[in-house]
């Protein structure tokens, strides 16, 4: 194969030429069992499972924070119960009480919408610094930093609701203001540590722990405002954090040259894989092509649209679960969760799937991210649209939910690795950009839902899903359309036509 421009001796086959074998030999390739990548993805894993049990864990805990008896919602019974009860649950209350001393605020729907979203609005500010900066001085202090930080504001949490609404709401606005460079860092650090051929695998596994960390968090937050009260839930959290943040200081480095347990074998491997988009971007950037670039502009629409019915699902589901099903808060948090857990093995699934595609040249980059992002949008559009006319049985409803979620996981493999494709120098800061953009559905669709479901009825809730399915399909279309897995042209230095030229001259040598 020809390599071109920004590739290296091991580069995954890109979309003009995929007739020819990769330099280095699979032989030649350490193993990836308890080596430095994996044990960094590992880490990482561990790291969002954290970050969104820090993010999800007000979703659940609102359940048992408001108590809406004493507002004029209580005095519409007959609007409340769209649904019968679960059987054996007919002579229970909504609202959900709290051990002795433990404070309840009168929060209606809307407000409850507000604060929900208030996490997004200081996550977006984050984004594009902490994927610049990360992309200069490397991931390691950012990533670390963002959790801590989160981790240590978490612990507030009940503090500042007693504080009042304003206080709360600023709060967890820091909090989403700190763990804003969380994911741009990860996307900065796997530049310099993911192999081409393994990227998809690597970074589904350490981005998966966020749906792992959903799926953990949910239930057991449930249990934990049950058993212990809802303040117990962030005092826990927040000290998970700190606890991860000690072990990622301690054996985690930005840079496989600045690893002190790495094998020789595996450090030559990594960096002779990646080459030169292995390197930090230094501060001056490719500001004009990046605002002008087709690419770029496709990822930032797509995951806006698969993010508006994440978010909306991760932020809201829970309220559904309580006001529409009339779950009690365990059952809340369990099957709230149900959804996430399929996510999280569906993500790691597709990761490892794609590598083996572009490996073995079933399929190039650009055909591979579409066809994952495909397959994960138009399901989980289609399963929504059936949510909003399961009516009232909760067989379906948490099935088709479960469902459209698991496969929704499948775009891991597609449009959300797609910056490290397009441009691996700036993988961080492109992720920074098209996290902010995507964060932008955060801050709504929690708004918009508690507008839609102010009656709290089956109608409201199925505008819901009805919007969050078009959504999906609007990003589908336009991913298929114009995505794209090649290096852009102004992605590429001099340094890396070099590169590139040395390698051309090897491969003529042999």
């Amino acid at each position: 194969m020809p390599l071109p421009s920004g590739c290296s001796i091991n580069s995954a086959p890109l979309d003009e030429s995929e007739d020819s074998e990769p330099l280095i030999e699979n032989d030649a390739v350490p193993p990836q069992c308890c080596s430095a990548r994996l044990n960094l993805a590992f880490l990482m894993f561990f790291g969002f499972s954290v970050v969104y049990g820090l993010r999800v864990n007000l979703s659940v805990a609102m359940v048992a924070m408001a108590n809406t008896t004493d507002t004029e919602s209580a005095q519409n019974s007959s609007v409340i119960s769209a649904c019968p009860r679960p059987a054996g649950s007919e002579n229970t209350s909504d609202a959900f009480l709290q051990p002795v001393g433990i404070p309840q605020y009168p929060w209606d729907s809307e407000t409850q919408g507000w604060l929900l979203g208030a996490f997004f609005f200081g996550y977006l500010f984050t984004q594009i610094p902490g994927g610049y900066l990360s992309g200069h001085y490397g991931g390691r202090i950012f990533l670390g930093l963002g959790v801590l930080g989160t981790a240590a504001l978490t612990m507030l949490t009940p503090l500042a609701a007693k504080m009042g609404l304003y206080w709360l709401f600023a709060l967890r606005a820091l909090e989403g203001f700190g763990e804003g460079v969380t994911f741009p860092a990860m996307m900065a650090m796997w530049a310099r540590w993911a192999p081409p051929l393994e990227r998809s695998r690597l970074m589904t596994l350490s981005g998966s722990g966020g749906n792992f960390g959903a799926f953990v968090a949910l239930p057991l937050t449930g249990y934990i405002c049950q058993t212990l009260g809802w303040p117990a839930v962030f005092y826990l959290c927040g000290g998970a954090g700190c606890l991860w943040a000690v072990f990622w200081f301690a054996f985690v480095s930005d840079d496989p040259r600045t690893h002190r347990r790495i094998s020789k074998e595996e450090r030559d491997y990594i960096i002779n894989s990646i080459g030169p988009q292995g390197t930090g971007h230094g501060w001056s950037v490719p500001v004009l092509p990046m605002l002008l670039s087709v690419p770029l502009w496709t990822i930032i629409i797509t995951q806006m649209c698969s993010n508006w019915s994440y978010y909306t699902l991760l932020t809201s589901l829970p309220t559904y679960m309580n006001d529409i099903l009339h779950f009690d808060i365990n059952e809340n948090g369990f099957l709230s969760a149900l959804p996430y857990l399929g996510a999280w093995l569906c993500s790691m699934l597709s990761g490892v799937a794609a590598d083996r595609l572009i490996e073995r040249k079933v399929f190039s980059i650009t055909v591979v991210r579409k066809l994952f992002t495909l397959i994960g949008l138009l399901s989980a559009a289609a399963f929504l649209m059936a949510v909003s006319y399961a009516g009232c049985s909760h067989i379906l409803t948490v099935t088709f939910l479960t469902l459209s979620t698991t496969i929704g996981g499948v775009t891991a493999a597609g449009v959300y690795m797609n910056q490290i494709d397009i441009a691996p120098r700036y993988a961080g800061l492109l992720l920074g950009i098209t996290n902010t953009f995507g964060t932008i559905p955060g801050v709504i669709a929690p708004i918009a839902t508690g507008y839609f479901t102010e009656d709290r009825t089956l109608a409201g809730w199925r505008k819901v899903f009805w919007v969050a399915a078009g959504i999906n399909v609007a990003g589908a279309v336009v991913f298929t359309i114009f995505g794209t897995g090649k290096i852009q042209p102004w992605a590429i230095t001099e340094e890396d036509g070099a590169e590139a030229e040395k390698d051309r001259s090897r491969s003529n040598s042999t």
